[in-house]
């Protein structure tokens, strides 16, 4: 028997489409991690209330912001930001110019900050 499991939980996965896009819809959030809308949305809302992600208006749409300073919940990864650990997961190249390329997407205002 073959028993289906993730590596990174759904609060990583939705951050991680966040990250990729500020600008993205609930409904897309949902389809690309086979999950409810609803379950997308309890899951941003618990972005947000923890002060990880930081909603806007944009006209009719939301627009996220990842705050990507912020260390990691876990005590023992503390020493370690959010933002370090999205250049990890979706960057290329050595961990230092995945970094760097976070930096410069977060000057870039792509939704890191």
């Amino acid at each position: 028997m073959v028993t289906s499991w993730s590596f990174l939980t759904n609060h990583a996965r939705v951050l991680l489409c966040v990250a990729h896009d500020p600008g993205v819809r609930l409904r897309d959030i949902a389809a690309s991690l086979d999950i409810t809308e609803r379950s997308a949305f309890g899951i941003i809302t618990d972005l947000v209330e923890a002060g990880y992600v930081v909603k806007e208006k944009d006209g009719r749409r939301n627009r996220y912001h990842v705050q990507a300073h912020l260390p990691l919940p876990e005590p023992a990864s503390r020493e370690r930001t959010i933002g370090e650990v999205l250049a990890l997961l979706v960057g290329a190249g050595s961990a230092s110019n995945q970094a760097g390329s976070l930096a410069g997407a977060q000057r870039a205002d792509t939704g890191l900050h």
